[in-house]
């Protein structure tokens, strides 16, 4: 049995702690996308020594390998499950719908990808499912006639349809926020050449980054020769290539594995970005994205950059998502022909697709940051501080070494 944290919170904290009085912030970390997201909102609560954040990582009949070593990599203080459902947090903080019937507190739900409205009919974590699903569905957000959520965050006006076709219960806890993961991104642009320095692309390369979801229907898993055939035709071409992941493909087969399945192929200068950061630096870095109906693809495509797609499950995707919208623009991948002279398909796309994507993405493009800051003081009963909600850069990225 895991010991119990002599930390800021449980009786006779107060003995323990230095900062006496906080207000206590849980973030629950069920997996490493999901941690990805919650970052980019526990960054709106820095320098406030009134708040104190601490994580978690739920229990259950599920549990994916990798969210303990991502919290601990960021030095983050790990309250163990069983110890965090037997206190109450002011503000709890989870972009999963996993286990938060358990927890005590002002709970906020986030989405950790593009939209709660999901690209797939289907959960793909439940094996022939026949009902479509949502972020939104009445047996996540509630629990024994209970809406659970303080907060619903949405990044789009449109989904407020969704949910109240879904559950109309938890309406009024709705709060369309925006999307904060592409805010950050927009806003790390100006970074462009500096990422792309640390990815050692040089001046006058291009950079061709291979996105992947996760699932057997993703790139990787239905296109896996295309990370060799593009080092092939690149290398001549003076061109580098780079590989993102989905963080549960890795915590789904082990870090170990991706890294060996790909050995070949990064020891002859595939770029290859590990799932905790780095993907989006990459992202703004690339001159053209190779990628599916996931949401590293619909990002970049957001952003301007060119994008093609190697595989699209068209019958599974929702017709109202931002991956279809992409998928009605974006052209598909010929494999039957030489890769880099699509770059020119993909570069041609309409005028101002990405622009009407991003539209798809959020209806409050530049406002995450301000709407979500609002939402958690109005929450934690605090004040807001004087200064402007900032939108943070991302960080450089930083590709894997060689695996042997």
């Amino acid at each position: 049995m895991q010991s119990w944290v002599l930390g800021p919170i449980g009786v006779n904290a107060e003995h323990r702690v230095t900062r006496a009085g906080c207000r206590t912030v849980l973030v629950m970390v069920p997996t490493t996308a999901a941690g990805h997201r919650l970052l980019d909102v526990t960054q709106l609560l820095e320098a406030d020594h009134r708040i104190q954040v601490v994580f978690t990582v739920p229990e259950g009949t599920e549990h994916w390998q990798g969210p303990e070593d991502f919290v601990r990599a960021r030095h983050g203080l790990l309250v163990p499950w069983p110890q965090a459902v037997q206190n109450r947090f002011d503000v709890i903080l989870s972009a999963s719908h996993r286990e938060i019937d358990r927890v005590h507190g002002n709970l906020v739900v986030l989405p950790h990808g593009v939209g709660a409205g999901k690209a797939l009919f289907h959960s793909r974590k439940a094996a022939g499912a026949t009902i479509a699903t949502t972020g939104f569905d009445r047996e996540l957000l509630t629990y024994r006639g209970r809406v659970l959520p303080e907060a619903v965050v949405l990044h789009h006006d449109d989904e407020l349809a969704t949910l109240r076709d879904r559950c109309a219960e938890a309406l009024p806890k709705a709060v369309v926020a925006g999307d904060i993961c592409l805010d950050r991104m927009i806003a790390s642009r100006q970074l462009r050449e500096e990422y792309r320095r640390a990815l050692g692309v040089r001046t006058g390369q291009r950079l061709i980054t291979v996105s992947s979801t996760w699932s057997s229907s993703a790139t990787f898993g239905r296109c896996f020769g295309l990370y060799r055939a593009l080092l092939d035709e690149a290398r001549p071409a003076d061109c580098r290539v780079a590989a993102v992941l989905h963080p549960k493909a890795w915590e789904v087969h082990g870090r170990w594995q991706i890294q060996a399945w790909l050995a070949d192929c990064v020891r002859d200068g595939l770029l290859l970005i590990p799932p905790e950061e780095g993907w989006r630096a990459t992202m703004i870095a690339s001159d053209w994205v190779i990628g599916d109906h996931g949401s590293t693809t619909v990002y970049p495509a957001a952003l301007g950059i060119p994008v093609s797609l190697a595989t699209f499950p068209d019958h599974a995707v929702r017709a109202d998502s931002a991956a279809a919208h992409l998928a009605d623009w974006a052209p598909r991948l010929h494999f039957d022909a030489p890769l880099l002279p699509q770059y020119a398909a993909a570069k041609a796309r309409q005028p101002g697709s990405g622009r009407r994507l991003a539209a798809h993405v959020t209806s409050r493009p530049g406002q995450a940051a301000a709407v979500l800051r609002s939402v958690l003081y109005r929450l934690l009963d605090l004040a807001e501080p004087d200064t402007r909600a900032r939108v943070v850069p991302v960080p450089r990225p930083r590709p894997l070494p060689f695996h042997q």
